[in-house]
């Protein structure tokens, strides 16, 4: 006798058949994921070595440019004390010589100042003698009134004491006399 069932068929192939194709179809997918998991990983640890190897990089320039501000503070006043080096040795010459004559004491004495002013402004330094201006208390420090029929009230008289500008930045105020 012969079964002309069509669902006899699949029940004697049994219920594995179809659990088979699932797990075989369960199982390509896990392995494609494996496939993708090891990708993900591979691909975040070569991030890894980039930050890495960034932040080493970062460090390795702040260290730098840390080591090369420490050397520009070091050597900053270079420059200038280079250009005061000839009137130190102005003034020792002028101390090596053992005459009394003050008229040449005087001469070399103008000669290292003109010499001191030349290398002070070229660094930027320059004198405050407000003598005949009107008094500008960012500049000048009154030290006194004076009573003056010659000059304007306001007006500065007379400097005791002269002020510098540093690069356009107050270093010292002058000290000065106003007129009343």
């Amino acid at each position: 006798m012969q079964n002309i069932d069509p669902t006899a068929s699949a029940r004697a192939d049994g219920p594995n058949s179809g659990l088979s194709d699932a797990e075989a179809a369960v199982n390509a997918d896990i392995e494609a994921l494996s496939q993708q998991l090891a990708q993900a990983e591979s691909a975040v640890a070569d991030m890894r070595d980039v930050l890495l190897r960034e932040r080493a990089e970062l460090e390795n320039q702040r260290r730098r440019l840390q080591r090369d501000l420490e050397q520009a503070r070091r050597f900053a006043n270079e420059r200038l004390l280079s250009d005061l080096l000839p009137v130190c040795d102005s003034l020792e010459r002028g101390l090596a010589i053992e005459t009394a004559d003050s008229a040449a004491l005087r001469e070399g004495m103008d000669l290292t100042l003109k010499t001191l002013n030349k290398v002070v402004e070229a660094n930027g330094l320059k004198a405050v003698d407000p003598v005949g201006q009107p008094f500008n208390p960012e500049l000048h420090q009154a030290m006194s009134m004076i009573d003056s029929p010659d000059h304007a009230s306001g007006t500065v008289v007379s400097t005791m004491q002269k002020g510098y500008v540093l690069n356009e930045r107050l270093l010292r105020p002058a000290l000065v006399a106003v007129a009343k």
